[in-house]
């Protein structure tokens, strides 16, 4: 087993909203991607592999503009999420175009992992603190009491909302500094006061923006394997034949947690968080990574 954990990195998202390739955009002052920052930041954290989930349709694009710049510097792999690749007994339903969702992605790099994980998107800038403090705690995690213990890198939910449209997050509680639950919010719309999540239009819920959200930043151990797969059936036999449906990550852990099956802890980072999930929410993050660059957290250009 290696003594370093692994980055997980969930590549495949169509970047619907966006429209296109986001995870290949650049966005810092030498034509960086978000991407780069992430594995820069993971590098000097304390991570010791990369494992990509991308399609096979971007396959060839992907690895000679992102994978080629980091695999001589740290161990990189890869994963093909596919929608067709169910557990035995399913299959798609006609007309379905749409991936499963995050635990669909991560189940397909198992074959991939074999000790501590953190999983992260590809298009969020998540910083070296971030990075730094969930390392660490991934060399710590061991179960406990009959239980995985995992851990989740919380941001403020007023800091990771976009002034362009809604976002989707999952809102957290924590007791003692332990994840109590996650509630998977799919309209979150900043207002004057904080935020307000429409998904259901007839009963709006009214945040204060103070919220503590999870941005899919996890740690993990291989444990989680098959966990997911038992969660993934589950999600498949109720919501398989809905074109639409999506399995996630976050809805998972908090069904472990209410199950006794799982603790997560709650890190906190100085950090900021930043991210695209509409065009005019580039400028924004180009600005802040050059205004990091300014005070000297990142070089330019990051690879030398």
């Amino acid at each position: 087993m290696s003594s370093k954990p692994t980055l997980l990195i969930l590549a495949a998202g169509m970047g619907s909203r966006y429209g296109g390739l986001k995870q290949l955009d650049p966005m810092g002052p030498n034509g960086e991607t978000v991407l780069d920052y992430s594995v820069f930041d993971a590098l000097r954290g304390g991570f010791g592999k990369v494992v990509f989930v991308i399609r096979r349709d971007f396959e060839e694009e992907f690895k000679s503009k992102v994978g080629s710049k980091f695999d001589q510097k740290v161990p990189v792999e890869y994963a093909f999420q596919d929608l067709n690749d169910l557990p035995e007994g399913f299959s798609v339903p006609e007309g379905r175009v749409k991936p499963w969702g995050t635990t669909h992605a991560v189940l397909a790099a198992e074959q991939n992992i074999k000790e501590p994980f953190a999983m992260i998107n590809a298009d969020d800038f998540y910083g070296h603190d971030a990075f730094a403090k969930l390392a660490a705690n991934l060399q710590t995690l061991q179960p406990k009491d009959g239980k995985a213990q995992y851990s989740m890198v919380g941001f403020q939910l007023k800091n990771t909302l976009s002034e362009h449209g809604s976002v989707a997050r999952g809102v957290c509680t924590s007791t003692d500094g332990k994840l109590a639950s996650v509630t998977e919010m799919t309209k979150i719309y900043k207002t004057e006061t904080g935020a307000r999540n429409d998904e259901n239009p007839d009963k709006p819920v009214e945040l204060t923006g103070s919220e503590l959200v999870s941005m899919n930043f996890w740690g993990f151990t291989p444990e989680l394997f098959p966990q997911l797969k038992e969660a993934f059936v589950d999600f498949l036999k109720e919501h398989g034949s809905d074109p639409k449906s999506e399995c996630y990550v976050p809805k998972v852990v908090d069904l472990l947690i209410k199950a006794g099956k799982a603790d997560v802890e709650v890190l906190e980072t100085s950090s900021s968080w930043f991210g695209v999930t509409y065009p005019e929410d580039k400028a924004v993050v180009v600005s802040s990574i050059r205004a990091l660059t300014e005070k000297g957290e990142y070089p330019a250009p990051l690879w030398s």
